[in-house]
């Protein structure tokens, strides 16, 4: 896998995981296909390859990987998803440096597995541990995410535990993409890059 194939997968990622946040905070409901293997790479922390985060980008970062082809090839701007993402990117900065933090949601995500485990990743008693995770830690930050939509259904407990798990979701993907050597000035300069490895990895998936 090239390094332009890693940051593409990363930021389709980041991308899912943000466009997933909108839709909770705008209608209340998302796909579990869609919210699974961004959960599930959270609890992947030591992979053997890059390729064992998500599994198949076509099939499991189908949304995002559109949304970044769009984004990419100017056909559309996203902006609610590209504000979120860009706030995950900024946050993430925040993060990094902050060691101390990153060895107490390395520890939380360890803990919460053992609830993964038991249940399964996506079970209400998980997502409730990561999203407290998130909160007594990144929410934490000199710098947040201001999540905006309906009021209705962001009073909702279980769907902001979602929203809060997502972001954290999120943040992982932020991180591989720093990883794998993605740095701001790329989402401009490379741009057409990311386009044309999004087609392409969409394209795996078709018959």
């Amino acid at each position: 896998m090239t390094t332009i194939e890693q940051q593409t997968i990363a930021l389709a990622a980041l991308f899912q995981a943000s466009a997933l946040v909108s839709n909770l905070a705008n209608k209340g409901d998302i796909d579990g296909r869609d919210s699974k293997p961004l959960i599930d790479s959270l609890f992947i922390q030591n992979p053997e390859a890059f390729g064992d985060i998500y599994g198949n980008p076509a099939q499991n970062l189908q949304l995002g990987l559109s949304i970044l082809q769009r984004i990419s090839s100017s056909q559309s701007n996203e902006p609610e998803a590209t504000r979120y993402a860009l706030g995950l990117l900024h946050l993430e900065r925040k993060l990094s440096a902050n060691p101390s933090m990153l060895d107490t949601i390395g520890d939380g995500i360890h803990n919460a597995k053992r609830q993964a485990d038991h249940f399964s990743s996506t079970h209400a008693n998980t997502i409730a541990a990561l999203a407290d995770l998130y909160k007594q830690t990144l929410s934490n930050l000199s710098f947040r995410i201001r999540v905006t939509g309906n009021p209705t259904y962001l009073e909702n407990n279980h769907t902001a535990n979602q929203v809060r798990t997502l972001l954290l979701a999120g943040i992982r993907a932020a991180i591989l993409w720093r990883q794998s050597g993605g740095r701001r000035w790329h989402l401009l300069l490379y741009r057409g890059r990311y386009a044309e490895c999004s087609r392409n990895l969409l394209k795996a998936n078709l018959p």
